[in-house]
């Protein structure tokens, strides 16, 4: 069963929700459910520009809060949420240390480019890791390059990658299909080409969601 995946580098939601898709994988092959779930080829990340218009050198984080939640009161209830959150998705957030909101175009181009060489799962979560457990400008090309050779990809691949024009039409065709998908949050997961499952659902959401696909299945091949 192929799973796209639309997600944004900057959004916490998205790596909830990717902890929270692993957690349900493993409880689906303990649960008889292996034979529907997605093979790691299947699984395919899409992107989704949360701020499209970001200049491309990013923002000052705080500036950035002001003119995204209203001020520092509102970001501050959010985040809050945000880390009750993500304790038991062993998530260790610090949005202390995140001087900048980075533009994520070239993240993207860095999950596609390891996207098409196998399995991009390593560098997500590597870019989730940096940017809002180490407070990293993922939107410095420097800082991607040594990611990107922290998962196994070579520097000067990766640079060479960066520095050209491959995959920004891409990135910019896959956020306007999500939206044209009607996807306007994420992250959101989308099964099969059929269902759609937006936000950090709990573990059990994705479990009778997989139990509905194979049940279709099994009707489909009677």
């Amino acid at each position: 069963m192929p799973l796209e995946i639309y997600a944004d580098t900057i959004c916490p939601w998205c790596y909830i929700g990717k902890r929270r898709l692993e957690r349900a994988l493993k409880l689906a092959t303990a649960a008889d459910l292996g034979d529907i779930l997605p093979a790691k080829r299947d699984i395919r990340w899409r992107p989704f520009l949360l701020n499209p218009g970001m200049p491309p050198g990013g923002m000052d984080r705080r500036a950035y809060l002001a003119w995204k939640f209203g001020g520092a009161g509102r970001a501050s209830f959010i985040a809050d949420r945000i880390l009750q959150e993500a304790r038991d998705d062993g998530i260790a957030f610090a949005f202390d240390r995140i001087a900048r909101t980075p533009n994520t175009v070239d993240s993207h181009r860095l999950i596609a480019l390891a996207q098409n060489r196998g399995d991009a799962e390593p560098i997500v979560e590597a870019l989730f890791f940096a940017y809002f457990c180490e407070g990293r400008d993922i939107g410095k090309r420097e800082e991607l390059i040594a990611i990107g050779v922290s998962c196994g990809l070579d520097a000067a691949d990766i640079r060479r990658h960066l520095q050209s024009d491959e995959g920004l039409t891409e990135v910019a065709a896959a956020n306007e299909r999500a939206r044209a998908l009607g996807i306007n949050s994420v992250p959101c997961f989308v099964f099969d080409d059929r269902e759609a499952l937006s936000g950090a659902q709990p573990p059990e959401v994705f479990l009778r969601l997989f139990d509905f696909a194979r049940s279709r299945a099994a009707i489909g091949a009677k």
